[in-house]
Parts: C-alpha cells; structure tokens; sequence
C-alpha cells in the first residue's frame, strides 16, 4: 500500500482551498485502489482553507525536537496542530503497512526535501517538513511526487 498526500490525488485541502493534482498519483487512489490520501494539516485539526504556514528556526526535525516552531502567517504558533497531525498519519501509515508515502513538495508538514524558510517571501531551503521528518526518522520511505515514476517502473 501507498500513501500519498491528499491534495496531489486531486483533493481540495491545501491551505488555500486547492488541490496539486498529478493524474499517476489519483489514478493509483481512484483507478487502482493501491494507495490512499492522507493529509497531516487536517489530521492535526486544521481546516480548509486556513492560513499559510512556515517552519521558522529549522525544519520538520528541529520541530520533533522541540528546536523550531511552525508559524503562520499573522504570526500564530501551530507547531502542535502540526505534530498532532504528524503522528496521526504516521500512524495510519504505521497501521496500513504502507511501503512507500509521496508527499507534497514544499508543505510544512509534507515536503521530503525542500520548505520555505519561515520568512513567507517564497525562498526555499532543502529541508523536510514535519510529517516527512517524522516518517523518515521511523524508517518510513517518503519521497516526493517528482520521485514516484522511478518507484513505479
């Protein structure tokens, strides 16, 4: 089983109300039933759409370890919103025995090697979003939808 995030199988819950649809990635979820959507941020309690966040002092690690915060942009702290979040879907993936999770690219939560840089001016930085860093660190195999056709083949 796979899990992928919920807004590149064409589902309407990124912060902004919209979706990233890749077709491999909601025919894998419609079509061919070998992966389910899961999406951290509404896991974690947040609702669509909601404002747009960033990780400030580091990335997803420096969240799990209490070093960096998520922040949105009217300057809320929502770093346990995303952690909750993040071990709700760490344990769905744990329960589904997913072999592999495709994450969004750049999310606060989903990106498996870039983010933003917490100053909400667009800059990226490498860096995993807490979700992914989570994943990670338990030996989840995360890679982003960029990744999926090499897995695929």
């Amino acid at each position: 089983m796979i899990v992928v995030s919920s807004c590149l199988a064409g589902l309407n819950v990124r912060y902004n109300g919209t979706h990233c649809l890749n077709e491999k990635i909601h025919q894998l979820v419609d079509d061919e039933k070998k992966a389910v959507t899961v999406c951290p941020e509404l896991l974690g309690g947040f609702s669509t759409p909601r404002e747009p966040a960033e990780i400030t002092g580091g990335d997803g690690y420096d969240v799990l370890d209490g070093k960096a915060k998520v922040i949105d942009q009217s300057g809320n702290d929502v770093t346990e919103l995303y952690l909750r979040g993040a071990y709700t879907a760490f344990q769905m993936v744990k329960e589904l025995n997913a072999t592999l999770v495709v994450l969004k690219e750049n999310s606060p939560s989903c990106g498996s090697s870039m983010i933003y840089d917490g100053g909400f001016n667009g800059t990226k930085i490498a860096g995993d979003g807490v979700t992914s860093a989570l994943l990670k660190r338990n030996k989840i195999q995360v890679i982003s939808e960029e990744q999926l056709a090499d897995f695929l083949t």
